[in-house]
């Protein structure tokens, strides 16, 4: 059948860099309490307990160009919190994945922004109820430009960081995850199968703070890139 109700809207792409092709994203998977200094700030105890999954949609996505992008403030909320993350493309479909064979199934990788309506999502967690209204907002995923695995190398190491207007906020090292991204990825695929276009959003590490319109969000993962997004 070729008619709709409606129109479909357009799909999510993100670009590749050294592409004329774009990346188009199926789904988005994110992982919570990754990085222990992170997980300290935010009340608990860093463990090896299995990774904490959750979603959000994919016209959350909002691709961001090299040149920056904005950020809307989103509504209900007086405490939206950035919280600046490597994003791993996987181009490989696969369930059960082993984690010796995981990075065979990365594409890419890009910069990425999981911002969080902070309040909501405590309100939720005291509750017992899900994240969603804290974490799967429309806006609520910047992500920069997908650099090929090709370009990079499988990435196990390398500084991440986050600035706000020029002032430092987080600062981490990816070998800090807890959970490295070939376990992320052995482990999601055991609970989902993964298809190309996933995007995992891999954990961010301390100092996640709120943000105010006007802000300049500078982010930056070695080897990857810089996410330059302004808060509107």
């Amino acid at each position: 059948m070729n008619d709709f109700v409606f129109s479909p809207p357009p799909p999510v792409a993100l670009p590749v860099r050294g592409q004329h092709a774009a990346f188009a994203v199926r789904r988005v998977y994110c992982v919570g309490r990754n990085y222990e200094a992170h997980v300290r700030e935010m009340g608990h105890d860093p463990d090896r307990t299995p990774p904490i999954f959750f979603c959000k949609p994919t016209d959350a996505v909002v691709p961001v160009p090299d040149a920056g992008g904005a950020f809307p403030y989103p509504p209900g909320t007086d405490n939206c919190h950035h919280e600046i993350e490597l994003v791993v493309a996987i181009g490989k479909a696969g369930r059960d994945i082993p984690v010796a064979q995981a990075a065979g199934h990365i594409y890419g990788y890009a910069v990425g922004l999981d911002m969080t309506r902070r309040d909501l999502q405590r309100a939720a967690a005291k509750a017992g109820q899900p994240w969603e209204t804290g974490k799967a907002f429309d806006a609520s995923a910047p992500v920069g430009p997908i650099t090929p695995r090709a370009a990079t190398g499988v990435l196990d190491s390398g500084s991440i960081s986050l600035q706000v207007q020029g002032q430092p906020r987080q600062a981490a090292d990816l070998s800090q995850l807890i959970w490295s991204v070939d376990e992320m990825i052995a482990q999601l695929s055991q609970l989902f199968e993964l298809q190309p276009g996933d995007l995992i959003f891999t954990g961010t590490p301390e100092g996640v703070g709120p943000v105010q319109r006007g802000d300049m969000m500078v982010g930056a993962v070695d080897g990857v890139g810089t996410l330059t997004v302004t808060v509107t």
